[in-house]
C-alpha cells in the first residue's frame, strides 16, 4: 500500500462524502471501477438508473476546503488504502473509507483496548473504570473510548499520560458533550482524536453506531464497565463480537439497572473481569499477531466481471417488488429473483445511490 497523492485523496474524500455512499457502497464502487475518480464519473448514471433526480456529488471545492481546514487544525485525513490507516479498522468488512485524525498520530500504530460504559455512572463504576484504564495503559495498551460523559471520560482521564484515543460521533472539531471541552483539549494535546464524519458535522443519533463500530474495530477487545439494557455500550459490544474482538464485562448488582447489560453479556459468554489482569491474560497471546484482513466474497476479477452486466428492467422491477420496509437478506433476494448475484447487486447499488434502499447489519437491505 502506498500513500495517495493529493489528487487521489481529494477524489477518495469526494466519493466518501457523496450522498448515499456508505462504507459498503464505497467499497463496492472502488472494486467495480478501480478508482475513486472513475467511480465519481460513473455514479450519476447509476443513481439515475435507480430513480434519482439531481444527484449531488461532493464537489472538488468542498473536499479541498475540508482538507485545508483540517490541516489548519493540525489534523489530517487517512484513507483505508493507505499504510498509516489503523490495522484494526483495515481488517473490518468493510472498513470506514476515510478517517480524520488529530493529535498524536503515533498512537495509531499501537495496540488498543476499549473501555466504555454508562453515561450516568455510579461512583464505584467511575473509580473502577479509571483504575482499569490506568492499569491497561501502564501495560502498554492505548485506551480507546467515545469521550462521552461518565465511564468514557473516566477512562480517558486515567490514560491521558500513557495513551488514549477518543472516537467522536460528529466531526473531529465538534466537542460533545460540551462539558468535556477541557478533556477534548487535553486529549488533543496528549492523545489522539478520530472521526469518520465530515468536519463541522454535528453529532446525530444515527452517527453513534458508526462511532461505536470504530471504537471496537480499533481495539483488540472491549471492556464494558456499566451498561443498562439498550445502551450504546452494548452496541459497541455487539460490533466487537461481529468483528471477532474479545468482550469483557464487569459484573454488578442485580438491583442496579446499570448492571443489567453487563450481567447479560457475561451470561452470554463475555469474560467476567475484576481487574486489568483478567483482560491481559486473554489478550496477551493475540497481541503478537496482526489483525486478520477480510477475504473478499469473490476474487477481484470475478467481482468485476459479475458487475459488468447491466440489469434489464424486468429484473429491476422484480427486485423492487421483493423489497419492503422490513429488511431482507441479500442472498434471499438473489434466490427469489433467480438471477446472477452480480446483476442483482448492481440493481441494489443503483437503488442505494438513489436513496431508495437502506443497508442493515447481516447483509440485509430494505426500502428507505
Amino acid at each position: 500500500m502506498n500513500p495517495l497523492s493529493h489528487r487521489e485523496k481529494c477524489d477518495w474524500l469526494r466519493l466518501a462524502r457523496t450522498q448515499n455512499v456508505g462504507p459498503v457502497t464505497f467499497t463496492t464502487l472502488i472494486a467495480r471501477f478501480g478508482s475513486a475518480a472513475a467511480a465519481l464519473t460513473a455514479i450519476p448514471k447509476l443513481a439515475e438508473r435507480g430513480g434519482a433526480r439531481n444527484f449531488q456529488i461532493c464537489s472538488n471545492e468542498d473536499a479541498e476546503r475540508e482538507i485545508q481546514e483540517l490541516a489548519q487544525l493540525g489534523g489530517t485525513l487517512i484513507a483505508s488504502c493507505e499504510p498509516r490507516f489503523p490495522r484494526g479498522l483495515a481488517a473490518l468488512d468493510p472498513p470506514p473509507p476515510i478517517i480524520s485524525v488529530l493529535g498524536q498520530q503515533s498512537l495509531l500504530t499501537k495496540q488498543m483496548v476499549a473501555v466504555v460504559g454508562a453515561r450516568i455512572k455510579t461512583g464505584l463504576g467511575r473509580k473502577f473504570a479509571a483504575m482499569l484504564a490506568a492499569d491497561l495503559a501502564n501495560a502498554g495498551l492505548v485506551i480507546a473510548s467515545g469521550m462521552a460523559r461518565g465511564i468514557d471520560a473516566a477512562a480517558h482521564e486515567a490514560s491521558l499520560k500513557t495513551g488514549t484515543c477518543a472516537v467522536l460521533a460528529g466531526g473531529i472539531d465538534m466537542i460533545y458533550p460540551p462539558e468535556n471541552a477541557g478533556l477534548y483539549e487535553r486529549i488533543r494535546q496528549q492523545g489522539l482524536i478520530v472521526s469518520e464524519m465530515p468536519l463541522h458535522e454535528s453529532p446525530q443519533a444515527r452517527h453513534f453506531p458508526r462511532r461505536n463500530r470504530i471504537i471496537s474495530g480499533m481495539s483488540r477487545g472491549v471492556a464494558i464497565v456499566e451498561a443498562a439494557e439498550g445502551s450504546g455500550s452494548l452496541i459497541t459490544a455487539n460490533y466487537a463480537l461481529e468483528q471477532g474482538r474479545e468482550v469483557f464485562a464487569v459484573p454488578g448488582s442485580p438491583l442496579d439497572p446499570r448492571a443489567r447489560g453487563t450481567n447479560r453479556l457475561i451470561r452470554q459468554g463475555a469474560t467476567l473481569i475484576e481487574s486489568a489482569d483478567d483482560i491481559l491474560q486473554v489478550l496477551k497471546p493475540m497481541l503478537e499477531h496482526s489483525f486478520r484482513e477480510p477475504e473478499p466474497a469473490l476474487p477481484k476479477q470475478q467481482f468485476l466481471a459479475a458487475h459488468m452486466d447491466l440489469p434489464d428492467e424486468s429484473l429491476r422491477r422484480a427486485v423492487v417488488e421483493l423489497l419492503a420496509p422490513s429488511p431482507i437478506e441479500i442472498d434471499e433476494l438473489i434466490r427469489r429473483c433467480k438471477a446472477p448475484a452480480g446483476v442483482v447487486m448492481a440493481v441494489i447499488l443503483d437503488l442505494e445511490l438513489a436513496g431508495e434502499v437502506l443497508r442493515h447489519a447481516g447483509n440485509r437491505v430494505s426500502f428507505r
